[in-house]
């Protein structure tokens, strides 16, 4: 069995990294991915979905050291489901409606925006380690 998800999106807010007790570092960050349409009543219809991504090792390393607020990555991993509900995690946004986020255990980030956007064409690609090196 197998299961891959690729999202391109915009980070949410900065990275925060931190170290696992064994010395691993792991970074999360959000990424929003905004999707558009217009409605059967012609009304222009903007949804965002938010992942939680988490990045392990060199890559946690280099995520955090480069990516901040706005940053324009791909992300390809593993979709990983709430231990409570078994699906997205469910909460409530500010205006007291029901959202969901999804975790993403992230394989590969490849960065699309560079240094300032100074070049849209610009992009860094960070393989994940093998499984096998993941403490958990």
């Amino acid at each position: 069995m197998y299961q891959k998800i690729t999202i391109v999106g915009n980070l949410g807010r900065a990275p925060e990294m931190r170290y696992t007790p064994s010395g691993q570092a792991v970074t999360n960050f959000s990424v929003a991915t905004n999707y558009s349409y217009t409605s059967a009543n012609g009304d222009r219809v903007k949804e965002t979905t938010w992942f939680r991504v988490s990045a392990w090792g060199k890559q946690a390393e280099i995520c955090n050291q480069y990516l901040t607020t706005g940053s324009k990555v791909m992300v390809e991993g593993r979709l990983v489901a709430d231990k409570a509900s078994g699906g997205p995690r469910i909460y409530t946004k500010n205006d007291g409606s029901p959202a969901a986020s999804f975790e993403i255990r992230s394989e590969r980030v490849v960065f699309l925006s560079s240094r300032g956007d100074q070049d849209q064409g610009a992009y860094t690609d960070m393989n994940m380690p093998e499984e096998d090196d993941i403490p958990f």
